[in-house]
C-alpha cells in the first residue's frame, strides 16, 4: 500500500477513488511512565517513553487506516492527516487520528 499526505503520487495518476478511510486508536501510559515523564519534565529533555506510546499510536491508527483502504480494494492512500488529542481524566489517554482518501493507481 503506498501512502501519501499529498493529494497525489507523481508519475502514478489516481484511476479510481475509493472514499474515505480513517483509523484511529486510544492508548494509555501507565503511572510509571507518567512519573518518569514528570522527572524529565522538572529537569529538561526528552521523554522516550511517551515518544514510545506516540509512535505506536501513529503506527496501531495508520495500520488500521490501511487495511480499511485494502478491504475497499485500494492500493494507495492520499491526502493522509493525523490528529493527536489527550482525553480521559487528567488528559491520562492519546488518541491518534488518521484519515486519508483510498485510491486505485
Amino acid at each position: 500500500m503506498l501512502l501519501s499526505t499529498t493529494p497525489t503520487f507523481e508519475n502514478n495518476p489516481i484511476k479510481e477513488y475509493k472514499g474515505v478511510v480513517t483509523g484511529e486508536t486510544i492508548i494509555g501510559a501507565n503511572a510509571l511512565k507518567d512519573l518518569k515523564a514528570s522527572i524529565t519534565d522538572f529537569f529538561g529533555g526528552r521523554s522516550g517513553s511517551y515518544e514510545r506510546v506516540l509512535a505506536e499510536g501513529k503506527e496501531t491508527s495508520l495500520r488500521e487506516m490501511t487495511e480499511r483502504a485494502a478491504q475497499l480494494g485500494a492500493n494507495a492512500i492520499v491526502g493522509i492527516d493525523f490528529d493527536y488529542e489527550t482525553i480521559g481524566a487528567n488528559g491520562s489517554m492519546l488518541m491518534v487520528a488518521c484519515s486519508g482518501t483510498a485510491v486505485l493507481i
